[in-house]
């Protein structure tokens, strides 16, 4: 009995160890992208049509917080991500309950500080050496897609906080069913497309509009600067 124990618990800790050495290797760059083109081009359009119920939506952004934990070997940084993530975790469970306070703005606020961790953690993991191959490339991409997830929750606090935010063709109702529209703003700005259909009226907005280009114009050029640079060397 005693062995079948030890066996069995000897699987479950090479098995957690497998698991959590896998999403600090470059193979784990690809799985992230196919969850953070699903969220960002998929899932909006779920949203949009009423295919999917707001617990599913909410199950993708803890799933994608939930990858965050494991990508740094240090403990620290592991603590923080688990603490964000249970605190993510504990606040939706209760706005889901039957509890009358508003745990919304709430659960945004730690959204935007578990993704700011989440790209720091991808930028540690994409230039944590000198070697570059497709799978950087991946990684690369993944940020610029996180920074995008990333003003999408930013805009949506400032329409939390302020009434206002962006204008146009658009129909707020300040529920996870907006993500597809600010999803979509923050693209536009970070690829600065500017199709004009949606705009920024709040000066708060239009800062981080405006920072989002900057970001989406200076970050390739910093990443293949630096990609090529390694690549010579």
């Amino acid at each position: 009995m005693n062995q079948f124990v030890n066996k069995r618990g000897r699987q479950v800790k090479h098995a957690f160890n497998s698991f959590t050495e896998y999403w600090l290797t470059d193979a784990s760059f690809g799985v992230l992208l196919l969850i953070l083109l699903f969220t960002v081009f998929v899932l909006p359009i779920l949203i949009e049509y009423g295919h999917v119920h707001a617990l599913f939506v909410n199950t993708v952004f803890l799933f994608l917080f939930f990858t965050g934990i494991w990508s740094s070997r240090f403990k620290i940084l592991i603590v923080l991500t688990s603490i964000l993530f249970m605190t993510q975790l504990g606040l939706r469970i209760l706005r889901f309950s039957n509890y009358d306070f508003e745990f919304y703005l709430a659960e945004r606020i730690v959204g935007i500080m578990n993704m700011l961790v989440f790209i720091f953690l991808n930028i540690r993991l994409l230039f944590r050496n000198d070697e570059v191959n497709i799978y950087r490339i991946i990684g690369a991409i993944n940020v610029y897609l996180l920074v995008a997830i990333l003003g999408a929750f930013v805009f949506e606090i400032i329409y939390l906080t302020t009434g206002s935010g962006i204008g146009g063709d658009v129909v707020l109702e300040g529920i996870d069913k907006d993500f597809a529209l600010y999803i979509y703003f923050s693209l536009v700005s970070l690829t600065t497309v500017g199709f004009g259909d949606i705009y920024p009226i709040q000066v708060m907005s239009k800062m981080l509009s405006v920072f989002l280009s900057t970001i989406g114009i200076l970050y390739p050029a910093v990443v293949i600067a630096r990609l090529v640079s390694v690549r010579k060397s």
